[in-house]
């Protein structure tokens, strides 16, 4: 059984999702294939290696992932084909891999090559569903492109820590479809920094001194009227590991998420400071 995923910002709309899997059951008629998602923002690298990282995994290894964002070919972004982590992905060389791969090193890595048989305005269709299908098959990677050890890093969407001001400088990674920000610090980084030590979290004019486990921890443990917490802010650590700027049970029509409410966008920047002495009105992470 061959599983093949499709992330791409093509929405539902339009034919260029209906195209794709028809040409990947024209070439492989038993092929699996499930859709990740088609709602990315329009060329957002970003979005896309986030939702994909922490998607990826849940797959069985060996299956195959098309990326369909910003997939025009051009020098500066070719596209490649490699593994990783036992899976494989099919996408451009723009800097998505640098996100994915943050922690696991790819096993083999090839730029396509078989642009020279093929040319495309729609590389998704002609290109990666040929390469993924024949990856699919059990194909060799070095068959259709050639080896290369380096790929596009995207180095400026990385927090960094200020040491001498015991500070992580980071940012707005993703908004979710209920509002909440997602920033590009992660609870490992958190841990390692602050060290225990009392913090504040500050985004945009809010800041927070706690963070919780869980979104329905700001409810306490009282049997009183719990819809006096509905549209609280709080900060946590989501399911995928990563600081988190949430309001508890939003009504996006009327309240708005926690983007709206912040007035928070992609790469605005968030800031945790720790304390070297602790402070009674601060709250480190338990």
């Amino acid at each position: 059984m061959s599983f093949i995923t499709l992330t791409t910002d093509f929405g539902t709309k339009d034919h260029f999702v209906g195209a794709v899997k028809g040409a990947i059951f024209s070439e492989l008629a038993d092929a699996k294939i499930v859709d990740i998602t088609h709602e990315i923002s329009p060329f957002s690298i970003t979005e896309t290696a986030y939702i994909l990282k922490n998607s990826y995994k849940s797959f069985p290894k060996g299956t195959t992932h098309i990326v369909g964002v910003d997939s025009e070919l051009s020098i500066d972004n070719k596209h490649i084909a490699l593994e990783l982590d036992g899976h494989f992905f099919v996408c451009p060389d723009n800097g998505i891999i640098s996100m994915i791969a943050s922690e696991i090193v790819p096993t083999k890595i090839v730029e396509i090559n078989i642009h020279d048989r093929i040319e495309s305005s729609f590389p998704v269709l002609d290109v990666f569903v040929k390469v993924a299908c024949f990856i699919a098959r059990g194909g060799n990677l070095t068959v259709i492109g050639r080896e290369i050890k380096e790929f596009k890093k995207l180095v400026e969407i990385q927090p960094k820590v200020n040491q001498s001001q015991n500070q992580i400088i980071g940012g707005v990674l993703y908004i979710d479809n209920y509002g909440n920000i997602i920033t590009n610090i992660s609870k490992k980084m958190f841990n390692d920094v602050g060290k225990g030590r009392a913090f504040k979290v500050t985004a945009s004019r809010y800041s927070f001194t706690k963070i919780f486990n869980k979104y329905n921890e700001i409810k306490g443990t009282s049997s009183s009227d719990y819809n006096q917490f509905d549209g609280n802010k709080l900060a946590l650590f989501n399911s995928a590991g990563y600081l988190e700027i949430a309001i508890y049970r939003s009504n996006l029509k009327t309240v708005g998420g926690a983007s709206t409410l912040l007035g928070l966008e992609y790469r605005d920047p968030i800031i945790i400071d720790f304390f070297t002495e602790s402070k009674p009105e601060y709250t480190p992470l338990t």
